[in-house]
């Protein structure tokens, strides 16, 4: 059970999390300051700096959480099931019913996306992020099939399939469609990463 503390921690971060993405929308990004963030949260500015070292991590609060799940996830396949089977298991856990700590498919991570593609600073780590992610996910992924999976041969696997369901995502939000369509976007293109396209 999480303590009062905890709970209390918790509150604050999301308060400035939410605070920065409206300041963000409606000020833009370059223009709104940290004291602005921690203001509207109703904190201080020294406060901000407990949570995250500049008002670009808030954009990015949850990569490193969600990329060692994922990690965990290809770390650990079952008895007797192949690659493409783990990694097939891997896209609908993600595309599931949200985990604790995750809001792939909320409202305001598609804001989040929106304003991280409009600004050429957050683009740059939000690839940075990209490139790194999939090769600790390869490298997972290889490791889990010593013997079997080269890291070749992982790197090409975990590419195709992140960069496929990534780029349809972003294709959807692009068009400003709803996030459910972004969801079903992301499983046809994991269809497409897996099967190749029609003939």
């Amino acid at each position: 059970m999480v303590g009062l503390r905890e709970r209390k921690k918790q509150r604050t971060r999301r308060a400035l999390i939410e605070a920065a993405l409206r300041l963000f929308g409606e000020k833009g990004y370059e223009e709104t300051t940290l004291a602005e963030i921690a203001a509207a949260a109703e904190v201080s500015t020294r406060t901000f700096f407990s949570y995250f070292a500049s008002k670009e991590d808030v954009l990015f609060y949850d990569s490193e959480h969600q990329i060692e799940r994922a990690l965990a996830f290809l770390s650990a396949p079952a008895p007797g099931q192949t690659p493409a089977d783990l990694l097939r298991a891997f896209i609908e856990d993600t595309l599931s019913t949200p985990h604790e700590g995750q809001d792939t498919w909320s409202e305001q991570s598609a804001r989040r996306l929106e304003l991280i593609m409009r600004e050429p600073p957050l683009q740059a780590r939000a690839l940075h992020l990209l490139f790194d992610s999939q090769l600790r996910l390869a490298e997972a992924l290889s490791a889990a099939y010593p013997g079997r999976l080269g890291r070749v041969e992982a790197a090409a696997a975990v590419g195709s399939l992140i960069g496929a369901v990534k780029l349809a995502v972003m294709t959807t939000l692009i068009d400003g469609l709803p996030v459910e369509q972004a969801r079903d976007a992301a499983r046809r293109a994991a269809d497409v990463a897996f099967h190749g396209l029609p003939r």
